[in-house]
């Protein structure tokens, strides 16, 4: 029987965020670190790592009632809560790249890789974490966010290891039941059900650190307030009770097509 030589077999999945040393994640949106990387930012921080927050936008077109919260309001409600959020995961560092929200893929993008590249050089990151290509979600902003992370650490940190979020097989199981009622992935192929075995990361947290993540959720309450009390804490706890990602040189940008979701104008 041939076997796999053992230069060629993939690394074994990270399960401790300890070993990810100084983590540099890169968002669109406030919630977004939350969603796929609160537990990892927490367990980070407890290990005495250092964890910097971008995020490009606050988020202000985020409602399905602009006439009871224009984007001004939205915005500013968005900056209060996601300084609690992160303050939860012991994150005290942050930066906002103050975007309009909706509007990244219309940024002048070498200019935003550069600013960007500039924020990774003064962190000097060991992990980058940030979207894939297909934007988790489809979101063209998470899309183009994924797209300046990966060129900024080519410029300013090549050595770092850059981490896309993604969702497995068992996340789409679990999630498959409530999708026709809260279908947040906006684009056909979506979401990505990625094998145990292609996993650069895999975070399966704790029922406390869980507690930890509801907590820092829960902080983001005008975007994650509805959907809790609408599908239940148990149910939402076991969709978001493992972050998984994948390492970027396994992935293509060009691998597929991915479909678009953009903010309507």
């Amino acid at each position: 029987m041939s076997r796999t030589p053992s230069s060629l077999r993939p690394a074994p999945a990270i399960t401790d965020a300890a070993d990810l040393g100084t983590v540099l994640g890169v968002w669109a949106h406030p919630d977004d670190e939350a969603f796929l990387s609160a537990g990892l930012m927490a367990a980070a921080t407890e290990a005495g790592n250092r964890v910097v927050c971008v995020t490009a936008t606050l988020g202000e077109h985020g409602t399905a009632e602009p006439e009871r919260w224009p984007p001004e309001r939205l915005a500013a409600v968005r900056a209060h809560e996601l300084r609690a959020s992160l303050a939860v995961a012991g994150v005290t560092e942050h930066h906002l790249l103050g975007l309009v929200d909706g509007t990244c893929a219309a940024q002048p993008h070498d200019a935003l890789v550069w600013r960007l590249a500039g924020i990774v050089g003064a962190v000097a990151p060991d992990t980058i974490v940030t979207f894939g290509p297909d934007g988790m979600t489809g979101h063209e902003d998470h899309q183009t966010v994924s797209a300046w992370a990966t060129e900024a650490r080519a410029l300013a940190a090549p050595r770092a290891r850059l981490l896309y979020a993604t969702t497995t097989e068992e996340f789409v199981q679990r999630w498959e039941p409530a999708r026709e009622a809260f279908d947040v992935f906006l684009v056909d192929g979506l979401p990505l059900r990625t094998p145990a075995s292609a996993l650069a990361a895999e975070l399966r947290l704790t029922p406390a650190e869980v507690d930890r993540k509801i907590v820092a959720l829960r902080a983001q309450a005008s975007q994650t307030g509805g959907l809790i009390a609408a599908v239940g804490e148990e149910r939402f706890r076991q969709w978001w009770s493992t972050e998984a990602f994948v390492a970027a040189e396994s992935v293509s940008a060009r691998a597929r097509e991915w479909g678009t979701w953009r903010v309507a104008a």
